[in-house]
């Protein structure tokens, strides 16, 4: 399984505007639409990879514990489903469905959404703030596969108390590691 990290993008970096299609309610569904109040948190996350699997469960509580405070969730799928069919729209609907995530699960075909993020792994975390300027990127917490460290979501849960309370979030982050996205062959 590689291990490829984020990228880091520049704090303060305005998020890309988007509009996608929704796996779940078959709706195209835009950033500005989605965004939070306070908060929006946009994941890069797949079906097929062992890091997303692992942490899946908490992405879930979080979403459910921060959801009602004013802080938006979207999760994106920018894999190639022709080389990784089990990354593809249905099978996203169905995972979604089964996870009971509480946000919409949007497919990026094109992966021009991934590239204007500069995401680079799956799952790729970036937390904007209610002016949709860049406040967070890098890992849920330490937890990967095999590590025997449990899974908290503790970087992410730090990140938006930080927002929600109004006080500066640390600009020491570390980067997620996981599956690289994968990308189509031209």
């Amino acid at each position: 399984m590689a291990r490829t990290p984020s990228t880091m993008v520049a704090l303060a970096t305005h998020a890309p505007e988007f509009v996608l299609p929704d796996t779940v309610s078959g709706k195209r569904l835009s950033l500005v639409n989605l965004k939070g109040d306070v908060a929006t948190v946009v994941m890069f996350i797949c079906n097929h990879c062992p890091f997303v699997k692992h942490v899946n469960a908490e992405l879930v509580r979080i979403a459910n514990d921060y959801r009602n405070k004013g802080t938006g969730f979207i999760a994106i799928s920018s894999n190639d489903v022709a080389n990784y069919p089990e990354d593809a729209p249905d099978v996203m609907k169905q995972v979604a469905l089964q996870l009971k995530y509480p946000f919409p699960y949007l497919y990026d075909e094109s992966q021009d959404v991934a590239k204007a993020y500069d995401a680079a792994c799956t799952p790729d975390f970036f937390i904007y703030d209610k002016d949709l300027k860049l406040v967070y990127r890098g890992q849920l917490d330490d937890s990967r596969p095999g590590n025997d460290i449990p899974v908290t979501g503790n970087d992410i849960r730090h990140a938006l108390d930080c927002l929600l309370n109004d006080q500066s979030i640390p600009e020491f982050q570390k980067p997620s590691i996981g599956c690289n996205i994968k990308w189509k062959l031209d």
